[in-house]
């Protein structure tokens, strides 16, 4: 073999390599959060009906800049819509993120408590008291995890305490 074909060997290698550490580093995984709270003296429905409209996220989430309902058909029984907003990031304000979410609202029976597409649960922890329990999924560069991890945290964390805040001054 001859040099230049050793020396293009290893070049390939090297390249190859790097592009399997680089696509380690950059791909996509999910991971999940979950957070919940208990709102006092409201019942589920209240707490459901409010979630649900999300021109009420503007107030609950402080990141949210700016939405607009791109889609929006159903029911009482099962509401569906799409959402296109603008977000500035908890950890990195002078960044902005624009994302489309999907949302479908219904209403299961009481048995199973309130439950969205998007796993906002809500539920009577006793005759007065509302149990309100979120998970998220969430994608994110392995790079990147513990940025995306805060900033989910952040939100989350923000609009439990502000749907908190919210109920209490109805009380």
């Amino acid at each position: 073999m001859t040099l230049a074909a050793r020396w293009a060997r290893r070049k390939i290698t090297v390249v190859v390599i790097f592009s399997a550490i680089l696509y380690y580093l950059l791909s996509s995984s999910y991971s999940k959060y979950q957070i919940d709270t208990i709102i006092h003296r409201t019942k589920p429905e209240v707490v459901w009906e409010y979630v649900a409209d999300f021109s009420k996220m503007k107030k609950l989430n402080p990141t949210i800049l700016d939405f607009n309902i791109i889609a929006d058909h159903g029911n009482l029984d099962h509401w569906k819509y799409s959402v296109e907003y603008t977000e500035r990031l908890s950890h990195w304000p002078h960044s902005r993120n624009t994302a489309v979410g999907h949302f479908s609202v219904r209403k299961l029976p009481e048995a199973e408590g309130v439950n969205s597409k998007g796993e906002f649960k809500m539920s009577y922890l006793n005759e007065e008291d509302t149990f309100c329990q979120e998970t998220v999924h969430y994608q994110c560069p392995f790079l990147f995890g513990r940025f995306c991890r805060r900033e989910v945290e952040f939100q989350r964390t923000a609009i439990m305490a502000n749907l908190n805040r919210h109920f209490k001054q109805l009380v």
